[in-house]
């Protein structure tokens, strides 16, 4: 059973309607009732699964990343179990010395892999790119669903109409079929893909 203040939000959303994206945020900003500074969360349905691609979105997310590049004080940091990094980029030749933490970093998705970009002969300038910004995205892995944090509700409508425009061109308008946004505590509401 949902709360009160959801349910008087959900009230204020047509479940059939699909709203143009500056109505979206407008509504979002209105039945925002949290007393913290929500998420903006896009969910796509798209045409395939397994769709994954990277984005730098035109405006903060509001979430800083912490990126660290793997050194031997990283590697003395891992074996007492400190982890304060939400991106790990590697040269390939600290791989091997990395294999032996593989289960300390593999279920939190912090394993350096090629598939993520992490693995690289020049670790500085991915590391640049990961604190500006860029973003990994990936479908699910067996439904062809994504689920992406584009923003928080108390930036600019402007900043976040254009990240949701450049995480859908990320993605591929042509592999969309919906749109749903919504903050962290909010319904959702179908936004226009064109």
């Amino acid at each position: 059973m949902r709360g009160r203040n959801y349910r008087g939000a959900k009230d204020q959303v047509k479940k059939d309607k699909v709203y143009g994206l500056s109505e979206a945020i407008a509504l979002l900003k209105q039945i925002k009732y949290a007393k913290f500074d929500e998420s903006i969360e896009l969910h796509l349905n798209t045409t395939a699964e397994g769709l994954r691609g990277e984005v730098s979105l035109p405006h903060a997310t509001g979430k800083t990343v912490r990126v660290a590049i793997v050194d031997e004080a990283l590697l003395e940091k891992l074996a007492e179990n400190k982890i304060d990094f939400d991106v790990l980029v590697s040269h390939p030749s600290f791989m091997p010395k990395l294999a032996r933490y593989a289960k300390i970093l593999g279920p939190r998705g912090l394993m350096p892999n090629p598939k993520t970009g992490t693995i690289s002969l020049k670790p500085e300038e991915v590391a640049k790119k990961f604190a500006g910004g860029l973003m990994k995205w990936k479908s699910e892995v067996k439904f062809p669903l994504i689920h992406q944090m584009i923003g928080k509700i108390s930036a600019d409508d402007k900043a976040i109409a254009e990240n949701v425009e450049g995480f859908i061109k990320s993605v591929g308008q042509d592999k969309v079929k919906t749109v749903f946004m919504k903050t962290t505590m909010s319904p959702a509401l179908q936004i226009s893909v064109s």
